[in-house]
């Protein structure tokens, strides 16, 4: 399922990441329980897109409904304490869709 980037901001830095903390120019919804477990309506987080993109790429849906259904549970899942490290400290903005290849 693409992503989409439903929020831009007219000035670089106009939005932060919930995940990362980052500022960045376009974040997207991400739904906290997926909704194809149920979160259609319920509570969604602004992501910026490599948070968003690595979040689904280390965690399957089932996962994300079960363990990770708040931001701060997110910032505690182990398959993201590396990735996390990382972005904090870098300004990237976009990552190749890393998904297309999973099976």
């Amino acid at each position: 399922m693409p992503i989409d980037f439903t929020t831009t901001a007219e000035e670089p830095g106009g939005n932060r990441c919930a995940l990362c903390e980052r500022e960045v120019q376009r974040t997207s919804r991400h739904h906290l329980v997926p909704r194809e477990e149920g979160g259609r309506h319920g509570p969604t987080a602004d992501l910026c897109q490599p948070c968003h993109s690595t979040i689904h790429l280390l965690l399957d849906n089932k996962t994300l409904a079960r363990h990770y259904a708040s931001i701060e549970q997110l910032r505690t899942a182990e398959e993201l304490q590396k990735y996390l490290h990382w972005i904090r400290r870098s300004r990237v903005e976009r990552i190749s869709n890393r998904r297309a290849g999973r099976r």
